[in-house]
């Protein structure tokens, strides 16, 4: 099964989730996503893998957000992903993902269940 992490080299979430995958012994595919951002449609499929409210994965303490002028609550779907392809810094991180599944990193012992 390939693991692909959705990493922030400048994150500390994103570093300690990427050691704990290796000290395991996974050597993910690393895709930086703020040098490779997002289409609407991986942002979709993210959304879809992770499960759960969508608001959880949009970051919300960044400028990018602000701008918005909205509460997170408020965000349909639709919101979200435009947000997040047109933001790639308000995607959540880490996201790992495993073949049909997601996980946010938040705290990085949440992805271990993708590893079984």
């Amino acid at each position: 099964m390939t693991i692909t992490i959705w990493h922030n080299p400048r994150c500390s979430k994103s570093r300690e989730t990427l050691e704990l995958l290796k000290k395991k012994g996974v050597a993910p595919t690393i895709r930086e996503y703020l040098k490779e951002p997002p289409s609407k449609a991986e942002v979709e499929k993210l959304l879809d893998m992770v499960g759960g409210e969508p608001g959880a994965l949009i970051r919300d303490g960044e400028a990018e957000f602000k701008a918005l002028k909205k509460k997170k609550a408020d965000l349909s779907r639709a919101d979200i992903v435009k947000a997040i392809a047109a933001h790639p810094v308000l995607l959540q991180r880490p996201i790992v993902v495993a073949g049909k599944r997601a996980a946010i990193g938040r705290p990085p012992e949440a992805v271990l269940p993708l590893l079984k």
